[in-house]
């Protein structure tokens, strides 16, 4: 970066540090669900009622399957199927053309009973999200990184979606009142992203524009080039606000909640009144529950869950309110991180990985965890 950008880049980052946060108490040892009890079979601690089973492991054919699951997976969600069951799709963050996307099939009652790999011959491919039209939208984590959308069931080839720009994907997220996919970007001085389609749901063609907040207020301008073949698309636009490192994005009740771990911030975008705040703020606590801060996904009762990156292995709750709670911990995998939240479409199973599990070097490992998740 040079020096004029260097300033710019501080400029909005001063901007940005003055959006007051909304936080309420943190209660390290209790929450909805109760206190962690003691880890269980598989080194998960959880609360009274929950249950923790392994799905897959990285390097091994998926139980019940002749598929091998892939190293480090990642970002992840479920899809229903017609029959009462679902598919979990999770990403492999291997790099050199060695990620891409795999899937598992469930039956109604939860059994496994296929699994496929859905995307191959692509580059870190790290988080992404789940479309309104039953669609996986796979982003890829390098400067050329672009988003590919993937049939969960693997009957159509997966199909790359330059018009999404060329960067250092992380995350997407659907708005399907607006029409819009909101993409955040993993650099330290990363930046925010809309997709405007030219005919929603139709991803092919569109207009890529990133975010400036002043005063609390989000304004989108286009981004000229979103391939980025003479400038990184983050630096086109000269006002443009900067993120300390992109991660998890979710859409719900007109509402863009996304995540950045430079400065472990859970951010709420009100998309109605275009206004921008802090719902969780690490560096306002004392001792943090939350450090980390990596994938999100919402729970049927609104609740976020937010995996950490390293720390203590927490599956963390943040509420609406910005009260927060451990869900869960994942004991001696230190050097992993907790990637994928999903739930099922009843709302009462929930899948996530440690993407490097207890070996640290990309091993990872598939969980499910069922018990008495609050759906109302």
């Amino acid at each position: 970066m040079d020096r004029r950008a260097f300033l710019r880049a501080g400029l909005a980052s001063a901007a940005v540090a003055t959006i007051g946060p909304r936080l309420a108490g943190c209660t390290p040892n209790t929450g909805p669900y109760g206190a962690l009890g003691a880890a269980d079979a598989n080194g998960i601690k959880l609360p009274s009622g929950f249950a923790s089973a392994v799905v897959a492991r990285s390097g091994s054919v998926v139980p019940g399957t002749t598929y091998t699951w892939p190293a480090a997976p990642d970002g992840g969600a479920t899809f229903p199927a017609p029959d009462g069951g679902w598919t979990y799709v999770a990403n492999s963050e291997l790099a050199a053309a060695a990620g891409g996307a795999g899937a598992i099939r469930f039956a109604s009652d939860g059994t496994v009973v296929a699994a496929s790999r859905i995307l191959g011959g692509t580059t870190r491919n790290c988080a992404g999200g789940p479309t309104p039209w039953g669609r996986w939208l796979s982003c890829e984590e390098f400067d050329g990184g672009r988003v590919w959308e993937c049939d969960p069931s693997g009957t159509e080839a997966a199909v790359v979606r330059p018009a999404l720009g060329v960067f250092s994907h992380e995350a997407a997220a659907v708005d399907p009142v607006r029409g819009h996919v909101y993409l955040t970007e993993d650099k330290p001085d990363g930046r925010l992203y809309r997709f405007v389609p030219a005919a929603y749901p139709d991803l092919s063609t569109g207009a890529l524009e990133v975010a400036t907040v002043v005063a609390g207020l989000v304004q989108w301008a286009v981004v000229p080039d979103p391939a980025a073949t003479l400038l990184p698309t983050r630096f086109q636009v000269p006002t443009s606000t900067p993120f300390n490192g992109g991660e998890g994005a979710w859409y719900g009740n007109d509402t863009l909640w996304f995540t950045t771990k430079g400065d472990n911030r859970l951010w709420e975008l009100d998309l109605v009144a275009s206004e921008l705040s802090v719902l969780y703020d690490a560096a306002r606590f004392t001792t943090p529950v939350l450090t980390g801060v990596d994938n999100v996904v919402r729970s049927a009762n609104g609740d976020l869950f937010v995996c950490e990156d390293g720390g203590d292995m927490q599956l963390v709750i943040v509420r609406p309110n910005g009260e927060v709670w451990p869900f869960l911990q994942v004991t001696g995998q230190a050097a992993s991180e907790l990637t994928g939240p999903a739930f099922d479409p009843s709302g009462t199973r929930l899948y996530f990985s440690s993407q490097r599990g207890p070996t640290g070097t990309g091993s990872g490992v598939t969980y499910e965890v069922r018990g008495p998740f609050k759906t109302s």
